[in-house]
């Protein structure tokens, strides 16, 4: 593709604006030139600090605009599908956030799609496997440095959640990451989880907090994931592989630690957006620059979103019945073979 990607976004929320100010404001390559919002009077605010950008009614508007040339989904979950899809009909490609879609049949109708297409149009927003920690992580992994992983440990830790958080989303939207990432690092996939609820957190309200998943991988690698949405102190991701021959953990990102009358302290991060900026900005350069080269998607795929919602749906069962839920996924199809991506 000659000249710059023209993005159509669809939603212009907080993750559809921020991602809009990376496109115009950090990235190159690319620019915005259609926006659609539920709220029409937020779409033209939107394009009001936009060079050229025109507001459309509708996702289906953006998507068919003849000066968009790739669509970036930022709209609410349950809408996902829909917009997806009508960029893989369109033959555009797709960047969408997690999840991909809020079901597992939605997320088959996408793969459906994309195999029928014939090639791969769509990338997930699994932005960790951008950032440099979880990279240098996976790298240890991969060179044998610790033997053969043996367990893996994941910590999700939120200083507070809003009010309408419910203690599903501390696996649907919390969690989702930490599932999404160690499939990633382990280059497996899961065959069942369950779920440990110890004591409340006071500051939760009728919140379960935390919680404690502990899933089996297709080689038997323990994994444990743990969800601590009202910790208070900050915004802190954990993360640990037990090898055979040592472990290698995620080091504090960026931090200088100061000693001095007698204590030791650092700073932990506020929020996802301070975390994970520079792992955001990675993942999007990556799909621009697939897109702009005519590989249509080399990111995060649709059956990494499928995985992670299958994964997603049996925890939440798991859950709620104390049991452990076997995850079943359908057959991988052949276009997203080897697909450990980025």
């Amino acid at each position: 593709m000659s000249g710059s990607v023209r993005v159509g976004v669809v939603g212009t929320g907080m993750i559809g604006q921020d991602h809009i100010r990376r496109i115009t404001q950090v990235l190159s390559g690319a620019d915005v030139t259609a926006v659609t919002d539920l709220s029409a009077d937020l779409a033209q605010q939107v394009a009001a600090g936009l060079k050229d950008a025109t507001v459309h009614a509708t996702g289906q508007d953006v998507i068919g605009n003849e000066n968009v040339d790739a669509v970036l989904v930022t709209s609410w979950g349950p809408t996902h599908e829909e917009y997806v899809l009508a960029g893989i009909a369109a033959g555009k490609p797709v960047f969408c956030e997690k999840p991909l879609a809020t079901t597992q049949r939605a997320c088959r109708n996408i793969i459906d799609a994309e195999v029928a297409a014939g090639r791969r149009l769509v990338q997930v927003g699994f932005m960790r496997r951008y950032d440099d920690a979880y990279r240098g992580l996976k790298n240890v992994i991969e060179a044998g440095t610790i033997g053969a992983p043996l367990m893996y440990y994941s910590g999700h830790r939120n200083p507070g959640v809003p009010d309408s958080y419910t203690t599903d989303m501390a696996i649907v939207d919390t969690a989702v990451h930490d599932f999404d990432v160690a499939r990633w690092l382990l280059a497996e996939e899961f065959t069942g989880v369950q779920v440990l609820a110890p004591r409340r957190n006071r500051h939760g309200g009728d919140l379960q907090d935390p919680l404690l998943m502990i899933l089996e991988t297709t080689s038997g690698v323990l994994v444990s994931v743990e969800t601590s949405v009202n910790i208070r102190y900050g915004y802190d991701i954990r993360g640990e592989v037990v090898g055979e021959d040592g472990t290698a953990a995620l080091a504090d990102r960026g931090q200088v630690v100061l000693r001095r009358g007698g204590t030791a302290s650092g700073a932990v991060p506020q929020d996802w957006r301070e975390r994970f900026i520079d792992a955001y900005d990675s993942e999007l350069q990556d799909w621009i620059n697939a897109v702009s080269a005519g590989a249509g998607a080399t990111g995060p795929s649709s059956w990494d979103g499928y995985a992670a919602q299958v994964v997603c749906d049996a925890a939440v069962d798991a859950l709620h019945s104390g049991e452990r839920v076997a995850v079943d996924l359908i057959e991988k199809p052949a276009i997203y073979a080897g697909g450990q991506h980025p």
